[in-house]
């Protein structure tokens, strides 16, 4: 019997209460509050459980268990874990004195089958011409920044845009924990490392960075910024490293740019404010962002926006290509919603036609421009 074997069914004697809820693939997140207060996130909207484990020694178990077998440690000293499930679920808890109220466990479900932009599109979360729209400006080697809050499809949708990059070049997949699964063979992941108990072995998402730069990618996919690695991101971006794909936590295109600027100030690297700012303009060429509304659990692109620079006083300046315009309902209380062009061109709008990808456009003539 294999390690992993052992593990899995080690996770499923002390998760037994919450084991079922493993194996079922309408629940994307499971919540426990208390041993006793189980909720649910399925379909995209929370939910109430019955479920309860024995006591907290017995929800204690199970994540002293989980540690135990990832070689990290739990307890009052260390009182935070994050570990992965075999089967690839992200897991964090956290025990008291930190967690006030009792055991707090949250696990993130692997999603078994990536979705696709296709898959996004029936579920309501796009539409074709911004499907069309955002493969072309992969194809332009545009670096593409997701912007969204927690849980709202940040890591989905990434993996849905990946699709778009080409076969043929190489990719080095960065992420703190690993989540990611791109269609294309050449694909390389890299996994940030916590630290064991004698404090050896860490490794960060900035340390996996710099080695990435040594690896000759093609293209660079970082899950998730949210450190100083902001810094060697966007550095790389405008050295030859353009294309770029990655998520940050943000409400607004603004937002995601004054995060990802004050991410890159957190370096150890002392840079003016001034020249991070000038940096992230340079970068970064669009912004998508996505949300999740709690009227029916749907997550969709609110906006596709294009970072245009920097104006006289130094401020960021952005122009909307797509919004969403609310619609309506559905008869089944969904939302519908739908994204519209607002009839400004990208200032790359030419690019199309002078790489001669132009056979790629057929529902966003309006957005590219032929000067030829």
């Amino acid at each position: 019997m294999s390690r992993e074997a052992i593990f899995k069914a080690s996770v499923h004697f002390f998760l037994e209460p919450i084991r079922h809820l493993l194996d079922d693939e309408s629940v994307s997140e499971i919540m426990v509050n208390r041993f006793d207060d189980v909720y649910i996130e399925r379909n995209g909207r929370l939910e109430h459980t019955d479920l309860r484990f024995a006591n907290d020694d017995a929800l204690l178990s199970a994540i002293r268990n989980i540690a135990q077998w990832v070689g990290r440690e739990i307890s009052e000293e260390h009182p935070v874990l994050d570990a992965r499930l075999p089967d690839g679920s992200r897991v964090h808890a956290v025990i008291p004195p930190s967690a006030r109220t009792g055991i707090y466990l949250t696990i993130r479900k692997f999603t078994r089958q990536a979705l696709t932009l296709d898959d996004l599109i029936r579920f309501g979360s796009l539409s074709e011409a911004v499907k069309e729209f955002l493969e072309i400006c992969v194809r332009l080697r545009k670096s593409i920044l997701i912007s969204g809050g927690t849980g709202t499809g940040k890591t989905v949708l990434l993996g849905a845009i990946s699709r778009a990059i080409p076969e043929q070049e190489r990719i080095v997949v960065i992420e703190d924990t690993s989540e990611l699964r791109l269609i294309q063979r050449h694909a390389l992941y890299l996994e940030a490392q916590h630290a064991d108990r004698a404090g050896r072995g860490a490794l960060s998402m900035r340390e996996l960075f710099v080695n990435s730069l040594r690896m000759r990618p093609d293209r660079i996919i970082v899950g998730e910024v949210r450190g100083g690695e902001a810094l060697d991101l966007i550095q790389s971006m405008i050295s030859g490293h353009a294309g770029s794909l990655s998520t940050i936590h943000a409400d607004t295109p603004l937002d995601a740019l004054i995060r990802l600027e004050t991410l890159s100030l957190m370096s150890d690297v002392q840079i003016p404010v001034y020249v991070a700012r000038a940096q992230v303009a340079s970068a970064i060429d669009l912004i998508v962002q996505i949300a999740r509304f709690t009227e029916d659990g749907s997550r969709k692109i609110t906006r596709v926006t294009e970072v245009v620079g920097l104006d006289d006083n130094n401020q960021y300046q952005t122009r909307d290509l797509f919004v969403s315009k609310m619609k309506g309902k559905a008869s089944d209380g969904r939302l519908i919603a739908e994204l519209v062009p607002t009839g400004q061109r990208p200032d790359f709008s030419p690019e199309p036609y002078e790489q001669g990808i132009e056979e790629m456009i057929h529902l966003t003539e309006g957005v590219w421009e032929n000067k030829r």
